[in-house]
């Protein structure tokens, strides 16, 4: 495995008497782009602004390029660009001049040559002396990378990178981050609250609920498509349910209703399963299948949006 980027142990934060962050812990890799996931008021942001320092964690420790942020602030912060919620810009000045400005703040002072290379990799070349009051959502989320840049970081965290985005807009964010690893070598954290999205461009994810981390590992491997969650929709019920405990005792069986029941089961054993039901004269009317974490993530956002 590749160096460790970022390393999170037991963070922990509290506002008054609201514990928004419990116990996050993750890893980021060098080169990674890490999905950082979980359904609103998870503790995301929270987390993000421990991280780049914005605010102090209560507990836990933070270790950034091997080294304690507590300790090597400003160092860290040296080497890391951010956006965090929108970037703002100054929107009668042009493109050029909002990055000339920033760049001279950050003491980056990136030369004029650089500036029109960066706004070029955002993709707004022919648009670098137009004000940025004329410019879209998406067009100020591209220059909000391309500031991030002009000091040359290795790590990038974007926070909510796609929100408020046009279909296209998404896929011009998504293809400009991959870019970012694969043409500029840099590594990437970012947090959003669409699993579909994760799949898409991580290859690395930790997904947190309730201020604490539920699951952290590759991508490929989380939302792997052999374990699943089958919802059945079948006559006679609880027999089929007795009959599943005593022939298929490995399958879990997580709820059931009058009318379905829903099983944690492999993908190669389903073509089994629809057989033995059948052979035992049960009526299977459905079957609908989703990836186990998948379903898992889904079910956390119902239980989110109605707290």
């Amino acid at each position: 495995m590749s160096d460790k980027i970022i390393e999170v142990q037991q963070l922990a934060k509290r506002f008054g008497s609201f514990e928004a962050v419990k116990d996050v812990n993750f890893t980021v890799y060098k080169g990674d782009v890490f999905g950082f996931l979980g359904p609103n008021g998870a503790g995301k942001s929270t987390s993000i602004r421990c991280l780049l320092s914005l605010i102090k964690p209560d507990r836990g420790e933070i270790k950034i390029y091997g080294q304690t942020l507590a300790a090597n602030r400003s160092h860290i912060l040296a080497r890391t660009g951010s956006i965090i919620e929108k970037p703002d810009f100054y929107k009668y000045l042009s493109a050029y001049q909002n990055l000339a400005i920033f760049s001279r703040i950050s003491g980056a002072t990136a030369s004029a040559k650089e500036i029109y290379q960066m706004l070029d990799f955002v993709g707004l070349a022919g648009r670098e002396k137009d004000k940025v009051a004329g410019f879209s959502h998406g067009m100020k989320q591209r220059l909000g990378i391309a500031q991030t840049l002009l000091h040359k970081p290795d790590l990038i965290i974007l926070d909510e990178p796609t929100t408020g985005l046009d279909p296209q807009g998404i896929i011009d964010i998504r293809n400009l981050i991959l870019r970012l690893r694969d043409e500029q070598g840099k590594t990437v954290v970012l947090s959003s609250h669409l699993l579909a999205e994760m799949e898409l461009i991580a290859n690395r994810m930790v997904i947190i609920n309730k201020g604490k981390t539920v699951v952290e590992g590759e991508v490929s491997k989380l939302l792997s498509s052999d374990d699943l969650v089958v919802q059945l929709e079948i006559d006679k019920v609880e027999a089929a349910k007795n009959y599943l405990k005593n022939h298929l005792p490995q399958l879990e069986i997580i709820d059931s209703t009058a009318t379905h029941l829903e099983l944690a089961i492999t993908k190669s054993m389903l073509p089994e399963l629809n057989k033995l039901l059948v052979q035992q004269g049960f009526s299977i009317y459905a079957i609908e299948s989703k990836r186990k974490l998948e379903d898992y993530f889904i079910k956390m956002l119902k239980a989110d949006a109605v707290e």
